[in-house]
């Protein structure tokens, strides 16, 4: 677990989009859903209803 992959989490959850927390951080929209993709599967728990 990379502290930036952290960060984009706190992003999303502070924005309340993942669309709003991309453009903020300068990343993709997808780049950035992939990210939390992994690290949900990494903690085996879902972090987002979808």
């Amino acid at each position: 677990m990379e502290i930036r992959v952290l960060r984009y989490f706190l992003e999303i959850a502070k924005e309340g989009s993942m669309t709003a927390a991309a453009e903020t951080l300068h990343v993709s929209q997808s780049a950035l859903s992939k990210q939390m993709k992994d690290l949900e599967y990494e903690l085996g728990k879902n972090l987002f209803r979808r």
